[in-house]
């Protein structure tokens, strides 16, 4: 039976060194070259490498572990991308074409969720599993290729698709390394913001890895009550326990904090929250992003009025809390996280 090829997505570059060690150091490189700057996945068309070379990739490394088996474009720019593993899964990706010519590539860690968020359509499906470095990879390549964005080009990255990117730490981390390698995609971890529904102990992992990242709290509750009503992991890891991390987190002195913040009609977006929240935040240098409830089929939760959503963000910032509107991206399509998937798994 011969051997399993490795996804060559992801290694790093001293792994694919050590992969290549009987051809020359200096071949690696170009391999990443070809991927990553170039977008071509196709061995036998990286041509400057010898046939040797090209010949044992192919023996022992694939490029296809992963295919983009659907997608829905909307007529903001945002494209949401489904794409299907091997063992037959499906997972989401989502490009945002943000002010400026910016764009956002909003990545997936992991095959369905366990924190059970009760707005999250994710959660629907229940967990399967994390995807691997690769796969989570491999996201940024297709959305850049298909694209057409030059390798040049700056684009954020955030972990705020399917899953908890803390949950499948050690896989996010590899993702990061491989993703800033200015060899290859040469993201800056200053660009890439993992968002966390709040493990406090992997909060603290992630610290003391000091990756340099940016951080984001899904928090979307001022008291443990609702929090523990919205995203039953509060009852493990409360509010209280994931300021306390935060405030030993290291962060880039010109950076702060994200607090995501999801707005839901008549349940979180009264003055009320808005003066606890500012008491909450108090003394973490914080940035709070208000984001609209993306409705989905089935949930009882609604979107607020526009209205509402502008006067809370009046009061944080007159209160000197820096806050911002998410603006809202793909309405007319499969927005909310996990809907594509989901709509697939029932045609």
């Amino acid at each position: 039976m011969p051997n399993e090829k490795k996804n060559i997505f992801s290694l790093t570059l001293q792994e694919l060194e050590e992969s290549l060690s009987k051809f020359h150091k200096f071949r690696a490189k170009q391999i990443y070259n070809w991927l990553y700057t170039k977008y071509e996945d196709n061995f036998d068309n990286m041509l400057n490498l010898p046939k040797e070379l090209r010949e044992y990739l192919k023996e022992n490394f694939t490029t296809k572990l992963v295919d983009m088996v659907k997608f829905e474009e909307s007529k903001d720019g945002s494209v949401k991308y489904l794409f299907r593993t091997k063992d037959n899964y499906t997972y989401e990706s989502v490009f945002l074409k943000m002010k400026e010519d910016k764009y956002t590539l909003c990545l997936s860690s992991q095959i369905g969720c366990k924190v059970g968020c009760s707005f999250c359509l994710t959660a629907k499906g229940g967990f399967i599993r994390n995807l691997d470095s690769g796969e989570m990879v491999y996201q940024v390549f297709f959305i850049k290729k298909i694209q057409n964005i030059p390798s040049n080009k700056a684009v954020n990255i955030v972990y705020m698709g399917m899953g908890e990117p803390l949950d499948n730490l050690e896989n996010t981390k590899k993702c990061i390394e491989i993703l800033k390698d200015n060899n290859g995609l040469d993201i800056s971890v200053r660009r890439q913001t993992i968002s966390t529904s709040g493990l406090a102990p992997k909060i603290k992992k992630l610290g003391e890895l000091n990756l340099g990242v940016q951080l984001a709290i899904s928090l979307h509750a001022v008291d443990d009550e609702l929090r523990t009503e919205l995203m039953p992991i509060n009852k493990a890891y409360n509010i209280e326990s994931i300021i306390n991390e935060i405030a030993n987190f290291p962060i880039d002195n010109r950076k702060r904090v994200m607090f995501e913040y999801l707005m839901i009609d008549g349940l979180n977006d009264g003055l009320d929250s808005a003066k606890k929240l500012v008491a909450l935040l108090n003394k973490i240098k914080a940035k709070v992003n208000l984001i609209y409830f993306n409705p989905h089929e089935g949930s009882k939760y609604k979107r607020p009025s526009k209205e509402k959503v502008e006067s809370f963000r009046e009061y944080l910032l007159k209160k000197g809390l820096l806050c911002t509107i998410r603006e809202s991206k793909g309405l007319d399509i499969s927005a909310a996280c996990g809907q594509l998937r989901e709509r697939e798994k029932t045609l």
